[in-house]
């Protein structure tokens, strides 16, 4: 039998053929599911995804970003709160730069059409929590940042010693704080949007200073203590003279320069304890200053000095002072010394003519007499520079038997009582109305608590020691030169107590008074005390004083001073 190899079998080539129909069809069919699953499932978020705790899985982008901007949009203005101890910070989202960006967010979340089947299958079956993405202003952020590191960054503390007295006065040392910027603006950025979130604790990190507390204990052994053990002799050629411990120990203080405890002796601070302890020696230097001759302002010109200079001193002062025994000496020369104030400093002042004077009036007695010329000299001469502030009880001191004063009648508790000084508000008085009429400034004064008839209704002050001052003000740019003076009185005849101002004229100062209203009586009463001084009652009421300021013959502005007087009790001394 013979076969023929060249010729196919029918029934085998229809078979290949189906099967090849059959694998085409398939792909076909799963090419069209596919395709299908694409344009049906391929743009959609994975079917589990949450973004900040807002379902929006299985959502088309569209869907997924209208969900969230509706869920996340109350969210959007919460502001990021953080804490620091017991500061807590809130930061607006606007002001640090901060809003949501819904589109990269969507997308984020895995939003958009893809042909990866990975994708594609995990849109089916996939799950994800995902944070909201933040676009951030950094500048804003940076700013906000440094608001809360403003509150809460603080220094490390170096060691210091100071000296009150020969007392050491130790600054131990201590750890500072500062705020890590770059992770406080990741927090910052963390927090916003997040739901019912608490407050964060701003993260910082700890300075330490750069000297430590076993470098202070050497040091207070070492040099502090050593230090006011005893005077330092200071050598000016033949001379030899003790500076004590009082005269330094104010002006040495050992502080950190550059990582180390270092003394240091302040010349200014030095000065006048030097020129104290060294005034043997050479001549000090004389300040210029104005005073009246003839009625006329006069500067009298400084003088230069020979003696010790305090910058040489403390300088030299710092190598000895841990030093014992003969090792306390110092060896210097003399120089020229200059004034603190300055000739051409003292003529700048402008102190030119009379600006103001007053005048009152006193009956006899010679506790007044000795009182108000004690007073008047003390305050007579003073020179109230551009800024400076002139107190009553600074310039005159306490009034006291050493410094002058006797025994006279002041206001006490609503009555007359003899005490040390008694009188002297006549000349307070006489230097508020100079003041006011100067146009000076009225920092503080007070009205006796009743009224007394020979002075200007509501126009008077008085003092106390230390309680109660007069204190006025040169707020001009000006010098003003007080001159006070008393024409004692006698047995038949009234005293006067001037007070005059000088300086260059900045206002032309009137006075007018209201009415008197609220008018008011006292009792009386019966003092058996030693102290009692008879009065008749003096009825209280209240008025107003005005002071009008005018410059070229215009009003500038005006200034209302109230006074309350008390009413007076009679009293009957028994």
């Amino acid at each position: 039998m013979t076969t023929d190899l060249g010729t196919a079998d029918p029934d085998a080539k229809k078979d290949r053929r189906g099967t090849i129909l059959a694998s085409v069809g398939v792909l076909v069919l799963l090419g069209g599911l596919y395709v299908g699953a694409h344009y049906l499932i391929g743009d959609r978020l994975p079917v589990g995804t949450r973004v900040g705790g807002v379902a929006v899985g299985g959502k088309t982008p569209a869907e997924a970003r209208s969900v969230l901007e509706s869920r996340l949009a109350d969210r959007a203005d919460d502001p990021v709160r953080l804490t620091s101890g017991d500061q807590e910070f809130t930061i607006e989202p606007a002001d640090a730069g901060l809003s949501l960006d819904l589109d990269a967010t969507v997308a984020s979340a895995g939003g958009g059409a893809s042909w990866n089947p990975a994708r594609m299958l995990r849109a089916v079956v996939g799950s994800a929590e995902v944070d909201p993405v933040v676009d951030v202003d950094q500048d804003k952020l940076d700013s906000s940042v440094a608001t809360v590191a403003d509150a809460v960054d603080k220094a490390p503390v170096e060691p210091q010693i100071t000296f009150d007295g020969r007392e050491p006065e130790v600054r131990d040392p201590a750890d500072g704080v500062e705020v890590d910027r770059e992770r406080a603006a990741e927090t910052i950025s963390s927090q916003y949007l997040a739901r019912d979130a608490a407050p964060e604790e701003v993260p910082t990190r700890t300075l330490e200073p750069t000297v430590g507390s076993d470098a202070l204990d050497a040091e207070l052994a070492d040099y502090a203590t050593p230090a006011m053990s005893g005077p330092v002799t200071v050598v000016v050629g033949d001379d030899e003279v003790p500076l004590p411990v009082r005269a330094y120990a104010e002006a040495l203080t050992i502080a950190v320069q550059d990582g180390r405890l270092v003394p240091t002796v302040d010349a200014k601070k030095l000065s006048s304890g030097l020129a104290e302890a060294t005034e043997s020696i050479g001549q000090k230097a004389k300040d210029a200053t104005v005073v009246l001759r003839g009625g006329t302002p006069t500067v009298v010109p400084a003088q230069d000095g020979i003696g010790v200079d305090a910058a040489t001193v403390a300088t030299a002062l710092v190598p000895v002072l841990d030093k014992t025994g003969a090792e306390r000496r110092i060896s210097l020369s003399t120089t020229v010394t200059k004034p603190a104030f300055t000739t051409a400093q003292a003529r700048a002042l402008g102190v030119k003519e009379q600006v103001s004077t007053f005048t009152t009036r006193f009956p006899y007695a010679e506790y007044r007499n000795i009182n108000q010329g004690r007073a008047a000299a003390l305050i007579d001469g003073t020179l109230i520079k551009p800024g400076e502030t002139f107190s009553f009880n600074d310039t005159v001191g306490e009034r006291t038997a050493a410094n002058g004063f006797t025994t006279g009648s002041i206001i006490a508790d609503g009555v007359f009582r003899e005490e040390l000084g008694g009188g002297v508000s006549q000349v307070v008085t006489t230097t508020y109305n100079a003041g006011f009429f100067a146009g000076l400034e009225d920092v503080e004064h007070k009205p006796h608590s009743f009224y007394i008839s020979r002075y200007p209704v509501g126009r008077e002050a008085t003092v106390a020691w230390p309680s109660v001052d007069l204190k006025i003000k040169n707020d001009t740019k000006y010098g003003v030169l007080i001159s006070a003076g008393v024409q004692k009185s006698s047995p038949g005849r009234q005293g006067v107590t001037t007070v005059s101002m000088y300086s260059t004229p900045t206002w032309d100062v009137t006075a007018g008074v209201s009415d008197r209203s609220n008018f008011r009586s006292g009792g009386t009463r019966t003092d058996t005390s030693d102290r009692c001084v008879p009065q008749q009652g003096v009825t209280g009421f209240d008025v107003t004083v005005y002071r009008y300021f005018a410059q070229n013959g215009k009003r500038v502005k005006t200034e209302s001073i109230p006074a309350n007087y008390n009413a007076a009790d009679t009293v009957l001394c028994r």
